[in-house]
């Protein structure tokens, strides 16, 4: 890991690397369509007035840095629109990108997206689960913070992985609200003088969610606003690698001293639950050309209440219905749909036997093909 000034070159990428400097002219050095993934965190635009203070007149350490105020919603529409261009610029034709932002700027980010020809495709909620109360008692206290994920363009091929986020939720489809908590603790970097780091330091667990489910091992990842180095920190762990972009020495200085602590998890445990859309497509009809079932052959319901023929030309027939796997088995079943390859079986050795290790079979040969 390794601090520079800007890009090296046009033509190379400074992966695993925090560079110094404005971040949209940073961007504008970098490579076109180079970056796989890229997490921003921009400034909120808080519109404090004055100090917030506790019940017992103790201060709130809000967020009141200089890099977060401005001028107008005119002068921060105009930074949004210039970092979006410059990120959009950089991302690959399949790339995606999360933003994430308050009540305060998430709005403005989302109609700039659009506006840009960014491809919603979610916006998901951060509940924190340890929120900071509202001291005040004229509002609701503020515990989520909204994240949108949305690819290059309209029908771009961006990266999901379903089935990993899935395993994360304990077997369950990952909804769009996460309830994670904000960094307290040991996770709550400080500085030499023992204050916080950074004002909004996002937790690890927001981030390694984030990754898991939308790159891959080896994928390159930017963060525009890289703060302490959250993102660095999760991408470095998970096999991916980072750019961070940030213009405050402060922020560099604990960002390095953390990634060098950091170690990359081992090889298999990289490995996440691939997506069953993302295998090979395996056509029922090429088990029967390839003499894997015979046409004639009896298939046997899951429950042994049905059977059907194998076809020569790769459907079924069963009672007074032909059509493929699906259709004959929903027919026979007298359900909307039914998944085939996991309904159906055929004896062998007198013992029943999924076709779908058919098909198993098939593409593990098809894996193993060079390329």
């Amino acid at each position: 890991m390794k601090t520079m000034t800007k890009a090296k070159s046009a033509s190379a990428l400074p992966i695993n690397s925090i560079l110094s400097g404005d971040c949209i002219e940073v961007m504008n050095s970098l490579p076109e369509n180079s970056i796989d993934l890229i997490f921003a965190d921009p400034p909120y635009n808080l519109q404090l007035k004055g100090d917030l203070h506790r019940p017992d007149n103790s201060k709130v350490d809000a967020v009141d840095d200089e890099w977060d105020q401005f001028s107008s919603f005119a002068a921060y529409d105009k930074f949004t629109r210039e970092w979006l261009k410059a990120a959009r610029r950089l991302l690959k034709p399949n790339g995606a990108i999360w933003v994430i932002g308050s009540y305060h700027n998430v709005f403005r980010m989302g109609a700039e997206l659009q506006n840009q020809g960014f491809w919603i495709l979610n916006d998901v909620v951060w509940r924190k689960s340890n929120p900071m109360p509202n001291f005040r008692g004229k509002r609701f206290t503020n515990a989520h913070e909204t994240m949108i994920w949305a690819s290059k363009s309209e029908g771009a091929k961006y990266t999901f992985n379903y089935e990993a986020l899935k395993s994360l939720n304990e077997g369950i489809q990952m909804r769009s609200d996460w309830v994670l908590p904000i960094c307290t603790g040991h996770e709550r970097l400080k500085d030499d003088n023992g204050d916080k780091a950074h004002p909004t330091q996002k937790p690890e667990s927001l981030l390694h969610r984030v990754l898991v489910g939308s790159t891959n091992p080896g994928d390159v990842i930017l963060d525009p606003f890289f703060g302490t180095g959250t993102t660095g920190a999760v991408a470095k762990m998970l096999g991916r690698e980072y750019i961070g972009i940030e213009r405050e020495a402060a922020y560099r200085k604990v960002a390095e001293k953390r990634l060098k602590r950091v170690r990359k998890f081992d090889r298999e445990a990289l490995t996440v639950t691939a997506s069953k859309r993302s295998e090979p497509r395996v056509p029922f009809g090429q088990l029967v050309e390839r003499g894997m079932l015979r046409p004639g052959e009896e298939l046997y319901s899951l429950n042994g209440r049905h059977k059907a023929k194998v076809r020569a030309d790769g459907t079924l027939i069963g009672d007074d219905i032909k059509g493929s796997i699906h259709q004959v088995g929903a027919h026979l079943e007298g359900a909307p749909s039914c998944n085939g390859w996991t309904y159906w079986s055929y004896k062998h050795e007198g013992k029943k036997v999924p076709i779908d290790l058919l098909r198993q079979q098939i593409r593990a040969e098809m894996a193993a093909r060079p390329n």
